[in-house]
């Protein structure tokens, strides 16, 4: 059964697809910009059985016929890009370093091998199971963007004007956000993340807090997370205020010689960031930290990132 979701209407021929899932791994924000008989997605769900659900949305919103020609991905995560499939010959916008990214992600079928034959009696096969469980990725296939940009991209779809800003290296190597300005609407994929914390991959922290910055600079109404409820600015504020502390953390426990997983368990001690959820995520976004402040210049290793976050979920589990 797919999960509940919601279209939000933002502004005239704007909306943004919420699904209502929790806290866990997958369930990404898209959006929808519709206008004078054209469509344009942002972002499509994990799996072709949700990116159907959010085509009959779109058609509930946008009329009968609607039939997106082009797709914005605001970066190569599988949970913003695997649902593609569904849209064939559809113009797919992204930035060209996403290209980079979408060479180090796990690939569908590694991701369904994950699921079936990790061991559950270990933190990362009772991990992978707790969230990816749900999700089928037997059939899916990948499909690069037929469009690359570096730096700005403008596009209009109908009468509304749309721009796309490089932001990356942030989250991951290849981030981008949608500006609508008449509308006063980002679209910020995972540059932020609203009620859990962020599993960043590329980094380092102060990219991040720059992206969001910039966020803030075109004045937005609203802004549209990659995973999470809606935001205001002063709600981002928050948010760069949280990734600027723990940055700072970061850095003071690196110098005192901790490595980054005690960093983490320090961290939750402390319950220093009380109602964030899947909190074990700090082992991947600190990792990431750990690697640019001992000058590595490696791809992250996704795998390794997520057995880290998987055993620090089992450690501070009363269900493992």
């Amino acid at each position: 059964m797919a999960p509940e979701s919601d279209m939000k209407l933002l502004a005239p021929g704007v909306f943004a697809w919420l699904p209502r899932l929790g806290s866990t791994w997958g369930m990404a924000n898209c959006g929808l910009v519709s206008s004078q008989g054209e469509t344009l997605l942002i972002d499509t769900p994990y799996t072709p059985a949700l990116t159907d659900v959010l085509l009959d949305a779109v058609r509930e919103v946008a009329g009968p016929a609607a039939e997106p020609a082009h797709v914005v991905v605001t970066h190569a995560n599988g949970d913003h890009t695997w649902g593609l499939q569904q849209l064939p010959g559809v113009e797919i916008v992204a930035t060209r370093a996403a290209l980079d990214h979408q060479c180090i992600e796990p690939t569908p079928q590694q991701v369904q091998a994950l699921i079936h034959d990790t061991d559950p009696d270990q933190p990362l096969g009772w991990y992978i199971r707790r969230h990816f469980g749900r999700f089928d990725f037997s059939d899916v296939q990948v499909l690069p963007p037929t469009v690359t940009f570096t730096g700005r991209y403008d596009l209009k779809v109908g009468s509304i004007p749309v721009e796309l800003h490089e932001v990356g290296p942030a989250h991951t190597v290849g981030d981008l956000i949608v500006h609508l300005p008449e509308q006063r609407v980002v679209f910020a994929g995972d540059i932020v993340f609203a009620g859990d914390h962020p599993p960043h991959w590329a980094g380092p922290l102060e990219n991040i807090s720059a992206a969001c910055e910039r966020i803030l600079a075109l004045d937005p109404e609203w802004i549209v997370p990659g995973h999470g409820p809606l935001m205001r600015p002063d709600e981002l504020r928050s948010y760069i205020a949280y990734l600027n502390d723990l940055a700072d953390n970061a850095d003071v426990m690196h110098a005192q010689g901790r490595t980054s997983i005690e960093a983490v368990r320090i961290l939750l001690d402390e319950d220093r960031y009380p109602g964030l959820g899947l909190p074990e995520r700090l082992a991947i976004t600190l990792g990431t930290e750990y690697r640019h402040l001992d000058g590595g210049s490696a791809a992250p290793d996704m795998l390794a990132l997520m057995n880290h976050a998987a055993t620090i979920a089992w450690e501070y589990s009363s269900t493992a």
